[in-house]
């Protein structure tokens, strides 16, 4: 009699390596799945924005925010263009200066008080860091005080009236003003992670503060400055509150002539979403051009300091 024995196959025992790329594969499809997400999330917006600037008044409804426009016109860009482009101009002569000004007064202020350190400068770097938490509110009052008599001293010594208050030069001054002590911080900041060797090089070849600067600092200010550019250009750009209240209708920026397309009767919702999209393109365009070199600032001032 023959017993014929069977064998049991050999357990299959899986590969740590291959394991580990199973999880690797499911870890990277869960992380894109959710970024896909929230990508999607955010850009329902836009869509509604962009769909309904496309739209004629007669579609241009809350209820038919999803849907695709029955009609495709440009007409509500055209007349969002016409009413809005003064304002851009405004805010384009407001936001390009006064985040040059900033910066550059931002960064003196820095460089002085990081490398060339004197008696009480501990003290004026924290009075400087007051400044950041006093509100819009606080300081409306006094603010247009001081600049009605700023326009009263210009008319009596130039003959020129309304220079400052109700123009954009005193909102420029406002904004600048009140910006020295965040552009101050990050400069300060970021001039820390300069190697104090460089500065002392610099002193025992015989330059002076302002050749120090201008020769040693400011070549690799770059990324401090493409921080400060962005955070005092968007700040210009969207504010609203100083530019109603310093401003006169000749010198209303981009965001009193938005907040001022509305019908009277109806609600002209494709012009609005025209005018929103196009305010929002010069921002936009700095965060493209400046955007890399954004958060490399940013870090290298958070190393130390």
């Amino acid at each position: 009699m023959t017993v014929t024995e069977t064998q049991a196959p050999p357990s299959r025992v899986q590969d740590p390596g291959e394991r580990a790329r199973r999880r690797a594969g499911w870890t990277r499809g869960v992380r894109l799945t959710l970024l896909v997400a929230f990508v999607v999330i955010f850009l329902i917006p836009i869509y509604v924005l962009l769909v309904t600037s496309f739209k004629p008044l007669t579609e241009a409804d809350p209820g038919r925010a999803w849907a695709l426009p029955e009609v495709w016109t440009a007409q509500p860009w055209r007349v969002a263009w016409e009413k809005l482009a003064p304002g851009i101009w405004n805010s384009v002569l407001l936001a390009v200066p006064g985040a040059l000004i900033s910066a550059v007064l931002g960064s003196m202020n820095g460089y002085v008080l990081s490398k060339w350190r004197f008696p009480g400068a501990d003290v004026l770097f924290t009075l400087f860091l007051f400044g950041m938490f006093i509100p819009y509110q606080g300081v409306m009052i006094p603010l247009v005080q001081l600049l009605v008599k700023l326009n009263e001293i210009t008319q009596s010594v130039t003959g020129v009236s309304g220079v400052f208050y109700g123009a954009i030069p005193g909102l420029l001054l406002a904004h600048v003003v009140y910006g020295i002590p965040i552009c101050t911080l990050i400069f300060r900041n970021y001039y820390v992670t300069i190697p104090d060797e460089l500065i002392e090089a610099a002193r025992v070849d015989g330059a002076g503060m302002l050749r120090t600067y201008w020769s040693v600092v400011l070549p690799v200010s770059g990324p401090a400055f493409a921080v400060v550019i962005i955070w005092q250009f968007t700040s210009m750009w969207n504010d609203f509150l100083f530019a109603v209240f310093l401003t006169g209708p000749q010198s209303w920026p981009t965001t009193v002539m938005l907040n001022n397309i509305a019908g009277a009767q109806t609600v002209p919702y494709s012009q609005q979403m025209a005018a929103a999209l196009l305010a929002s393109v010069p921002t936009m365009l700095v965060y493209v051009l400046l955007g890399r070199f954004f958060m490399r600032g940013l870090m290298a001032g958070a190393l130390k300091g």
